[in-house]
């Protein structure tokens, strides 16, 4: 049975879906080599779901040296569970630099949206563009939310986190999402002063509520933590669950101390990797599930240096408007063609870089 209006309805509907898609291509035409997508891109930047962005929704300072990014996932992003981190893409300088930062939001909030919290490192980067830069309305690149520090499904009766410094960051999403689940909570966290604690308030407020015991500790006054502390600390250490963040050397004599007490499957260590990629000119790809390699000059594609060496790989437009070639990049550093923006991963990540229009920058690690 024909729909109301018969064939002349069909007749109209066709005509003006045809007016519409020529419409459309004409539009193309004008502005190529940039399409419609991209100015749509620029106006709702969040809505492509092959390309992962956030928008700064806020910008909340915790210490003079640390700031909470409240961001807003585009289409595509996968919910986090407390004490995972997300790499965040920030083009500086004309350089995409990607950088970890744990979540510091509870998991499952009904906006959607999560936090993180940039601490200042020393000559970062990325993390004094931000102290100085970040604003509300500022988009970054995103990649999904990775990372094991997180707390099993069947929770410990007895829970110990030692951090210092930015290392609190994970843990306090963990605490922000579970510590109702949590009971006989202890935290200990080393930072120079009681002003440099980073959520120093949030803290005392569960300490004062009993949810938690907090033992701080002023490297100002008292030195660097050390395992020997712990004996009087935390006399029970080695009967907990234990999460610790902070830095490596601190993390290498506690993994020594659990090692030592045959406790070492009970401490569970996030590390920082201060990875340093320099961009260069060309380079060697390898595709690990088919285990080639190539030597990619920094005037060719990835995707026909791939080609040309035999390695099949998924293709589109070729003009790196239809994201078909995406690839997740494992490790290495490659240049964006049009405008010379460097995209990095290091080892573990996986970021996607489009093969069409990226070029090798030093040596890279595809997942293809």
């Amino acid at each position: 049975m024909l729909s109301p209006g018969g064939p002349s309805r069909l007749v109209h509907v066709a005509v003006t879906q045809t007016f519409r898609n020529g419409a459309w291509r004409v539009v193309e035409l004008i502005t190529t080599p940039v399409v419609p997508t991209d100015y749509l891109d620029v106006i709702a930047p969040l809505r492509n779901p092959n390309v992962l962005r956030a928008r700064v929704e806020a910008v909340h300072r915790e210490t003079a040296n640390a700031v909470t990014l409240e961001l807003r996932p585009g289409r595509g992003w996968r919910p986090h569970e407390p004490g995972q981190y997300v790499r965040l893409g920030v083009d500086v300088d004309g350089i995409r630099l990607w950088r970890s930062y744990s979540v510091s939001s509870p998991a499952g909030h009904p906006s959607g949206r999560i936090s993180v919290t940039v601490n200042a490192v020393r000559d970062g980067v990325v993390s004094s563009y931000l102290l100085k830069n970040a604003r509300r309305g500022m988009v970054l690149n995103l990649d999904l939310p990775a990372g094991d520090f997180v707390v099993p499904r069947r929770r410990p009766a007895k829970s110990l986190f030692l951090t210092a410094g930015s290392g609190i960051t994970p843990v306090m999403g963990i605490l922000r999402s579970l510590v109702h689940e949590l009971s006989d909570v202890v935290v200990v966290h080393s930072a120079r002063t009681a002003e440099d604690v980073v959520f120093g308030a949030d803290l005392r407020a569960l300490a004062e509520q009993g949810r938690i015991t907090l033992i701080e500790r002023h490297t100002a006054a008292d030195g660097r933590l050390k395992p020997a502390d712990l004996d009087t600390l935390v006399p029970d250490r080695f009967e907990r669950e234990t999460w610790a963040c902070g830095p490596g050397e601190m993390l290498d004599a506690l993994a020594g101390n659990w090692a030592e007490a045959g406790a070492g499957e009970r401490l569970h260590v996030e590390r920082f990797r201060p990875t340093v990629l320099v961009a260069g000119e060309g380079g060697t790809v390898t595709f690990e599930r088919s285990g080639a390699t190539v030597e990619a000059p920094g005037g060719v594609s990835i995707l026909d240096a791939g080609e040309a060496a035999g390695q099949l790989m998924p293709s589109g437009c070729r003009m790196g408007i239809c994201y078909s070639c995406v690839l997740p990049m494992r490790e290495g550093i490659v240049r964006d063609m049009r405008d010379g923006t460097i995209t990095t991963a290091v080892e573990g990540d996986n970021v996607l870089v489009q093969t069409c229009i990226s070029a090798a920058a030093g040596p890279c690690h595809l997942d293809a």
